[in-house]
């Protein structure tokens, strides 16, 4: 308990120093607790420190902990940062309050006919592929525009902005730009109409680039629980 208060009041600071060299509040920035292979213990220890945004990328973990922490009080928002496959959908767009990693029509169409009635709109992210490298999940930033506008009128959901994983780098300079193409991309989709005023980039080894470049939610997980455990099975 004690290693994890300690590590989450650096966290703090990490993003409140990125904060005040941007120039920018503090409440324009949100934390999101990256859980994945984490306990329910450790969760609710973060949560009594007073975390609220928890992200989990796997569905069969996500679906244990959400029905297991449901009477948490206050409750926790979860997030859905994983790659979401089309006959796992349902699961999500009944527990989850965001998913982050939407890059096919199929998948948005699928979460907002399974919303269930009564339940506040899913908010949305797309996810920008910005390396290009095979395999890699996102829609390339050409196409962001056309999956945006077929998104954006659905029901049940809301679109809230992009989301990007950029490849790793060690020099601050270099882990910068591929921030700024999401953030430009972000300002150019918003000059079609679109009202998206979320950016979820930058993670425990960049989040201080990320913020500088406008994130507006960090999604840390080995900076608050230490290093991650191998993958929880599905």
């Amino acid at each position: 308990m004690m290693q994890l208060e300690d590590d989450q009041a650096r966290v703090e600071e990490r993003i409140a120093t990125a904060c005040r060299q941007a120039g920018r509040a503090r409440e324009e920035v949100r934390l999101l607790a990256v859980s994945k292979t984490r306990s329910d213990a450790e969760i609710q220890a973060l949560h009594r420190l007073g975390q609220r945004l928890f992200g989990e990328n796997y569905v069969q973990e996500f679906i244990a902990k959400h029905d297991a922490l449901t009477g948490l009080e206050p409750p926790l928002e979860w997030h859905f940062i994983g790659a979401l496959q089309t006959n796992k959908t349902r699961a999500v767009a009944e527990r989850a309050a965001w998913v982050h990693g939407i890059d096919r029509l199929k998948i948005a169409e699928r979460l907002s006919r399974q919303r269930p009635a009564g339940m506040a709109p899913l908010q949305v992210c797309l996810q920008i592929d910005l390396s290009g490298e095979p395999g890699k999940a996102g829609v390339p930033p050409r196409e962001a525009g056309g999956l945006a506008a077929a998104v954006a009128p659905l029901p049940n959901l809301v679109l809230r902005g992009l989301m990007a994983i950029p490849a790793p780098a060690e020099d601050p300079t270099a882990q910068r730009r591929p921030f700024a193409r999401l953030r430009e991309l972000r300002d150019a989709l918003n000059t079609r109409g679109l009202e998206l005023d979320t950016l979820s980039m930058g993670m425990s080894d960049d989040l201080e680039a990320a913020i500088l470049e406008g994130s507006t939610l960090v999604r840390v997980g080995t900076a608050l629980f230490g290093p991650r455990r191998p993958k929880a099975r599905q």
